[in-house]
């Protein structure tokens, strides 16, 4: 029997549960795919939100040829030898006035942020030529893992957590169009402990109910669930779902100065076999996020260590995230630049687009400096202490204050 994840899997977009602002009615993708017309595009966000179901309930509706690759286990060879395919497969002297997307293939990638640049490089002809409909998943950031060329021909849509009414949904469609947990009788007294263990991923509410009903239990309440949790440890966090869990402990802990708690929670990750470049690139923000303008150096160490652990990985990128880690945890504290910089942007966006002092404006003609571009403007290096009094702010925002020392 197929687990239960798999036989509840959704087969079209009215079963499809959540990110209803990308499918929900009016939306972008249910748009493009009512159309029949899509573009090439990188699904990005957590784990069991759909990104891998979404994509195969497009090349069923819009009845495309549908290629499937892992990051983990393709390389160029592979990505190459599905493209050939996809060539052979598309009709290409059919329909010669409809848009090439809409008879291309379809190529789905999962965990795409783990392809290497040859191998992503490798895509480009295919995607750029219409040979294929690219659709890509990860968990990480796109502008971090995707090369910019094979980014700027994709648009990217962020998928969101499911939230509580989603899960709810997906409970209640289980219990009652699942044949064989239909069969069980399967008695719902509270749902908290399911929901909190779920964490918003589709995936791992179902993992957890089939657990509980593979136990013999008639009953899902919260003393079930965890109990079950409890003896089946890793049944809630199959490949390193836990992640988003300990890393936010590990910058928690860092960010509060204890460096014995924040080398746990690295050993934790390191043990699980994250990303060393995930972790590093945590280590780069806490600098500047958490410790900023208190030590400087910090951003200067932290960059340094993305790129060592970039060239050498595991085992030994151990050794600088380690450094790093502790370095960053007994550092000095302050968060002022980032107070500073929301605040700034939250100011922007209220005020929108202030006019530039005129004594401020750049003067590179004649007609500027009729108009008094940069008429009355004082340069500091003129003044005793190279500093002079002088309005740098927009004349409606003039004595704000955005960057406030401790």
């Amino acid at each position: 029997m197929l687990p239960l994840a798999e036989r509840m899997r959704p087969k079209t977009l009215d079963e499809y549960i959540g990110q209803k602002h990308l499918v929900g009615q009016g939306a972008i993708l249910r748009q493009m795919i009512e159309s029949g017309n899509i573009a090439s595009f990188i699904l990005w966000g957590p784990p069991g939100v759909g990104k891998t179901t979404l994509a195969r309930i497009i090349a069923h509706q819009l009845q495309r040829p549908f290629y499937t690759l892992s990051a983990v286990t393709s390389g160029v060879k592979e990505v190459r030898d599905v493209i050939d395919k996809a060539k052979r497969s598309a009709n290409i002297n059919s329909g010669l006035f409809a848009p090439a997307d809409s008879r291309s293939p379809i190529l789905f990638i999962d965990e795409i942020h783990r392809f290497s640049k040859s191998q992503q490089d490798s895509l480009l002809g295919a995607v750029e030529e219409g040979t294929i409909t690219l659709v890509g998943a990860t968990t990480e950031n796109p502008s971090f893992e995707v090369i910019t060329p094979l980014l700027s021909r994709c648009q990217v849509y962020v998928l969101k957590s499911l939230g509580k009414e989603d899960l709810l949904e997906l409970l209640n469609r289980t219990l009652t169009q699942d044949e064989y947990i239909k069969s069980l009788g399967l008695q719902v007294k509270d749902t908290d402990a399911l929901l909190r263990y779920s964490g918003g991923d589709a995936r791992k509410l179902l993992n957890i109910i089939e657990l509980v009903s593979n136990s013999g239990a008639k009953v899902i309440d919260n003393e079930t669930v965890t109990k079950q949790l409890q003896q089946n440890p890793v049944a809630y966090d199959k490949d390193g779902e836990m992640h988003y869990d300990i890393i936010s402990a590990f910058i928690k802990s860092v960010r509060g100065s204890d460096p014995q708690a924040a080398i746990y929670w690295l050993a934790r990750m390191i043990e699980g076999g994250e990303d060393p470049k995930f972790i590093a690139r945590r280590l780069v923000i806490l600098a500047s996020e958490d410790i900023g303008l208190a030590n400087p150096n910090a951003m200067l160490l932290a960059n340094t260590c993305f790129d060592v652990v970039n060239k050498i990985g595991w085992p030994e990128g151990r050794i600088p995230l380690a450094e790093t880690t502790i370095y960053l945890a007994t550092c000095k504290k302050d968060n002022s630049a980032y107070l500073a910089i929301d605040e700034a942007l939250a100011k922007v966006r209220e005020t929108g687009n202030l006019p530039v002092p005129l004594h401020l404006r750049n003067a590179p003609t004649e007609l500027m400096k009729e108009l008094g571009y940069a008429d009355g403007y004082k340069y500091p290096h003129d003044f005793p202490g190279h500093w002079v009094a002088q309005q740098y702010l927009p004349d409606e925002l003039a004595g704000t204050t955005f960057w406030k020392k401790d």
